[in-house]
This record gives structure tokens, sequence and C-alpha cells, in this order.
């Protein structure tokens, strides 16, 4: 039943994909927006389709076991169908506004819808797939459908930034092939089917009896190629200008969706290396590559000026406490590593549309430039500073759970200094982050710059955003702690992780 589900959700975005691109031969802009609209109706609802199959039978394995979909993928297709949703609305407002002011040609405006469905695409078979080959070939077509999307404005600092982005990620994720090839030619010494080693499930099976030394080589490759991809420290160095030389909705993906696709991935390799050697060498290494990316994004974020140089390593530093936050290990530290990653995703696609309206008005990034917002684009300038506060981990909002999560479990796991050092740096990243929002928010407006929010549609998929990050602030609904719930005990090893103890424990700890 399952599997017609998964096969329309690959066709989905595949085939929109395709007629966008012979929408751009046609010139048939009406059409290709509209194909763009169905193809977002189509994903969305083809995705829930199937997480709801996981929420009710547990895990999904479909077409000879190419496909597996259990509920840690589950929580990233979701993220890949809802962000890619809205920012997908937020685009259509965005691209239009593009167009008409003569930024954009009609070919190069239906090539991005068709480069856009593409690139939704290969996230996710890079998601759903059990196949590890497969997996890392798609993590590398993700590289090669979006930097079509980083080069839209076919600037020379655009095209910079393309290049720059698959040079550094095909050498990255190259690194990532090695540690692939590693743990399948182990699993075929392993199984008794050499031929199944293909499969990320046959392999987790007989994980327990891979050879310890080849998987200490093989999880450094995937960390260190796949953590490329990731945007942790030191192979970071695309992710800023790629990211804010996108448009601003793809800049919203690249960020949002894209980055949590790589870290699926390595925590695939994760699950595996822990069976074989323990968990303390992988959690070592996700521990010091996540803190250092903390340390070196928030002493950027701190002197930016441009506002999606910003937002960009603000990224770094998120996936950077994600990493750290799985590094930190149990229960505790792997459910606030997870709850994280949404809450991050959401906060970062908001920022990165409102950003993407206050560049539409005042024709500028510079934050220097850009000064009376809240008289300029009143709904703009309440969706960027909630936003932004949220991402700075203030409550009420999402971010701020899961970050108290974060540093409960550090306290949890014995690493108390080290979690007041990743506290001070969350500080002054928080610095930055409001910053950017008295910049920008307050001050005189312009005399040249006219006053009203743009792309009222689009605010309509910001204010969501929003709506969605207060809500999870202050309660998680059922769907999304089942999955959670489930993750973490697939990430432990464990068929079952009592909810309650992740959150009693750190507490009696503390009284004790």
């Amino acid at each position: 039943m399952y599997e017609q589900w998964i096969i329309a959700l690959l066709i989905a975005p595949l085939a929109i994909s395709l007629a966008s691109f012979a929408c751009s031969v046609t010139k048939a802009r009406t059409i290709c927006t509209a194909l763009h609209v169905t193809g977002l109706i189509l994903m969305l609802a083809f995705a829930l389709q199937v997480i709801n199959g996981v929420l009710t039978q547990g895990e999904i394995s479909a077409l000879n076991n190419w496909v597996y979909i259990d509920s840690l993928s589950a929580i990233f297709l979701g993220l890949i169908a809802i962000v890619g949703t809205l920012a997908g609305i937020y685009s259509i407002g965005y691209i239009g506004t593009e167009y008409c002011e003569g930024h954009l040609d009609l070919k190069t405006y239906c090539n991005y819808y068709g480069f856009l469905h593409l690139f939704f695409f290969t996230m996710i078979i890079s998601v759903i797939t059990n196949n590890v080959i497969l997996m890392w070939a798609a993590i590398e077509a993700t590289t090669l459908s979006s930097a079509f999307l980083v080069g839209t404005y076919k600037q020379k600092t655009s095209l910079e930034a393309a290049w720059k982005y698959i040079i550094i990620c095909s050498v990255g994720v190259a690194f990532g092939l090695y540690g692939t090839i590693l743990t399948f030619s182990n699993g075929t010494n392993l199984l008794a089917d050499p031929s199944q080693a293909i499969f990320w499930t046959e392999i987790n099976q007989q994980a327990a009896g891979l050879n310890p030394m080849l998987m200490y080589l093989a999880f450094a490759f995937i960390l260190v190629g796949f953590g490329t991809k990731c945007g942790l420290f030191p192979m970071h160095t695309w992710l800023s200008d790629a990211h804010s030389e996108a448009p601003s909705p793809v800049s919203a993906i690249l960020s949002a969706v894209l980055l949590n696709c790589a870290m699926l991935v390595v925590l695939r390799y994760y699950i595996l290396v822990s069976k074989a050697v323990g968990s303390t060498y992988p959690q070592t290494l996700l521990l010091v590559f996540g803190l250092l990316s903390v340390l070196v994004a928030a002493l950027f974020i701190i002197v930016q000026f441009d506002i999606k140089r910003l937002l960009a390593y603000s990224s770094i530093e998120n996936m950077g406490l994600i990493s750290f936050a799985f590094g930190l290990g149990g229960p505790i530290g792997v459910f606030a590593g997870l709850l994280h990653t949404i809450n991050h995703s959401l906060a970062k696609t908001l920022l990165f549309c409102a950003s993407g309206n206050i560049l539409l008005k005042y024709k500028t990034r510079d934050m220097n430039q850009v000064r009376g917002l809240w008289r300029v684009a009143p709904m703009t300038a309440v969706l960027f500073a909630g936003g932004a506060l949220a991402l700075g981990g203030i409550p009420p909002f999402n971010v701020f759970v899961s970050e108290f999560s974060i540093a409960v479990a550090g306290i949890y796991a014995g690493k108390t200094w080290l979690m007041v050092f990743c506290l001070i740096l969350l500080t002054i990243v928080l610095a930055g982050l409001s910053l950017m929002v008295l910049k920008t928010v307050l001050g005189k407006q312009p005399d040249n710059v006219e006053v009203g929010d743009v792309n009222k549609v689009s605010l309509v998929a910001m204010a969501i955003l929003l709506l969605f990050m207060f809500i999870m602030g202050i309660h998680i609904a059922e769907p999304i702690l089942q999955l959670l719930k489930s993750a973490v005990g697939i990430v432990l090893g464990s068929e079952q992780v009592s909810f309650g103890e992740m959150l009693v424990l750190p507490w009696q700890s503390l009284a004790q």
C-alpha cells in the first residue's frame, strides 16, 4: 500500500522538474507557476501519507529493500516536505518580483523551478534510500542540482559561490565515498550473501561483527565527507558564500533542509560504528567538530554586517550545536539533537524568507543600510524580529526548548564545564542576532524606500512558520513526539526509550 505512495513521492517532483524545464522552452510562465504549486501540494500530500505509514507500522521497506523509512528518516522527510512547501510558497512571490523587476528572464524563471523540484527529488532520495551507494550518490546529486540555484542570478559573485560550493562539497563527499566503500567491503566479508551489503539495514543487523579498525577509519571519512555538506568546521567555507548569494528561498532550503540530509547520513553511520566499536569514538568526534563549529561561527556572527551571511554563519553554529548534542549521547542528547534539527529548520526558513523581503525593499544585504523596517514593512519586521529572537533561544519559542535540553544533556553526561563554554558561545550568538534586529528594525526609514510589505501572500507562509515555532515552544504534538521517541531508540540501538526517563533523570541527577 505505502509502496505506491513512495513511488508517487519520487515521481511527482521529478515530473514537475521536467515539465518546468519544458516551460522554459515554450516561455509559459503561468503554466510553470501552476506546475510549481501542484508539485508542492503533491510532495506534501505524498510525504505525509508515507510518514503516517511510519507512525502506524513503525517502518516501511519497499522497492525490493531499496527504500527504507523508519522514524529517523521520517523526521527528515517531514522537514523536506513541510519546510520545502513553505519556502516554495514564498518563492512564488519572491521570484515573481525578481522577474517583474527585470532581475531574471523568463528562461531563468522557469529553470529555477525546474532545478528546485529536482533538488527536492534528490533530497528525498537521500533520506529514504536503504542503498548506501545510492545514499552517497543522492547527496552528491543534491550538490549538482542546487548549484544551479545558487548561481541563479549569473553574477560574478553568485557564479563564484556556485563553483566554490561544487568543488568543496564534491571533494568532501569524495571522502564520504571512501567511508561508504570501507563499510560496504566490510559488510561483504560479514554477510552470508555479500550482495546484501549494499543495504544499510542488512549491515545494521550484523554491525556488531564489523571489523573495528575499518569502522574507525570509515567513520572518520564519513564525518569529514558528509560533515563538509553539513557545514561543520573546518569544512564549512563554502556555506557562507552559497547561502548568501543564492535567492532567499533557496538559502532557506539549503540551510533548513539540505544540511540535515547530510547529518542523517552521518547518523546512519554513527549507528553502525557504535555497534562495532562502541559509542565513545563517534561521540568524541561529533563533540569536537560540533563545538569547534559553534566557536568559529559565533566569532564570525558577532562581526557580520551582511544579513544573509550572518544567517549562513548561524547555520554553521546550529549544525555544530546539533553535532554537539549527538556527541553528548544518551537519550537526552540524541532527543535534543533531533528536536533542535526541527527547530532550527523552522527558524532559519523564516529568517531567510524575511531577509528576502528586506532585500526586495532595500536592495541591499548590508544591515548598516537597512533602517526603520518596522515603519517600512511592519509585518516583515515583526516576523524577522520574532524569528531572530527565537533562533537566539529566547522563550517561549521552540529553540529555547531544544537548547535547554542540550544543556541538560551536557550536565547529565558529566560535561558541565564544556556545556558552560558552549552556553557562553550561544550568548555571543544571541548578541549578534539581537544587534541585527536592533540595527534593521529600529531607526529612521530611508527616504528612497517605499512603505509597504512586499509579497503579502508570502507573508502567510512566514507567519505559519512563526506560529509553528511558538506552538512547539509550549507543546510538542503527539505524532512528532512519537517520531522523536522512536528515532532516539533507533540511534541508540534500543527498541524503546522511556521519554519520561529522559525528562526526569536529569533533574534527579541535579538534585543528588
